[in-house]
């Protein structure tokens, strides 16, 4: 998600559609426009990964973005969309807090559908709770779906990217502590260093980022510094995105939607800002298309205080990858071209 929202710290003081038929695809208007007839670039089949993607989709508005670049990304073969939770920011906004797994559920289903797969990618139900502690899993779909994965005797590198809470990789590592060594953790979430502090998804699960950070799994971090850097305006995404196909307009349309929502929701805050947004969970799009490999430093790890969310030391060999910088022109551009190709306007 985009984590401005709620100025941080003074406010932790806010059905699966399937491919049309056959016959279903003959008397629909052929003006329609699908991603059926979608030719992507060729991809060395080397080159290809293994990939989850753990969303809290129905959180605000900019994880829809990131989910059809990866579904429309040729160098993805994805093996699953997990919706997770976001019980804690659900209650600041005061939103139904209890049913926001079953909410992003339904609108991962409301994008595959609006895009018109001939083959969608399997949907799974995560926790609907943060982990309670760093020793216990919230057993859900979507976790044991990533164990099995894993365990898998498949050669092809296995990355979960968490656009939201990173909880149902944690607990699939609980469930599983093997999988470490057959897992990459992309995470949208954090602080910034060194000294770190509230942060949107960070606040969802702080044990579950715990976890991972602890476990041998590699992690790659994308802190707030670097993805809130993803900026765009509501007119690029009406020019760039609205035209193509009724993803498209969803997607301007969702995020005009939650734009009008939240601003007059939170009057006094900075947040919206009116007529941009921050695409902040695409950069875990892109740093699987291309590395970034002067963007990142591999550091010593640290883990995060339940109470503050600040950076702690830990005494621990392990390094992680932390990014300082993300090309937002490569990020929203592949997005944009991607969109542009397979839902030509009309």
């Amino acid at each position: 998600m985009n984590k401005n929202i709620l100025a941080g710290a003074a406010l932790f003081t806010v059905a699966l559609s399937m491919p049309l038929s056959a016959q279903e695809q003959t008397t629909t208007n052929k003006n329609t426009t699908t991603a059926n007839q979608y030719q992507p670039v060729p991809v060395p089949e080397i080159r290809k990964i293994r990939l989850f993607i753990s969303t809290d989709a129905k959180n605000e508005a900019d994880d829809q973005f990131a989910i059809v670049q990866a579904i429309l990304t040729p160098k993805f073969k994805i093996k699953g969309i997990i919706s997770s939770q976001y019980s804690n920011t659900a209650k600041l906004m005061e939103r139904n807090a209890e049913g926001s797994m079953d909410e992003g559920y339904a609108e991962i289903q409301k994008v595959v559908s609006l895009m018109d797969l001939a083959t969608p990618p399997a949907i799974y139900h995560g926790a609907k709770h943060a982990i309670k502690d760093e020793k216990t899993a919230e057993v859900s779909e979507g976790a044991k779906a990533i164990v099995a994965e894993a365990m898998k005797d498949d050669k092809t590198p296995l990355y979960v990217i968490s656009l939201g809470p990173i909880t149902d990789l944690a607990s699939a590592y609980l469930l599983e502590p093997k999988i470490a060594d057959k897992v990459t953790a992309v995470w949208i979430g954090g602080g910034d260093y060194p000294k770190g502090g509230w942060e949107y998804n960070l606040f969802n699960d702080p044990s579950a980022a715990n976890v991972i950070f602890k476990s041998k799994m590699p992690v790659w971090q994308v802190p707030r510094a670097v993805y809130s850097t993803m900026r765009t305006s509501l007119s690029e995404i009406s020019y760039k995105v609205k035209p193509h196909g009724k993803i498209g307009e969803y997607l301007f349309t969702q995020m005009v939607d939650f734009n009008e929502w939240a601003s007059n929701k939170f009057p006094t805050l900075n947040w919206p800002k009116g007529e941009s947004w921050s695409l902040g969970d695409n950069p875990a799009v892109s740093v699987l298309l291309d590395e970034h490999e002067y963007g990142y430093k591999d550091q010593p790890v640290y883990v995060f205080d339940q109470k503050n969310f600040e950076y702690k030391k830990f005494k621990s060999n392990k390094k992680i990858r932390v990014y300082h910088y993300v090309d937002p022109r490569f990020t929203l551009e592949d997005m944009f071209a991607k969109i542009a190709l397979a839902y030509p306007a009309k």
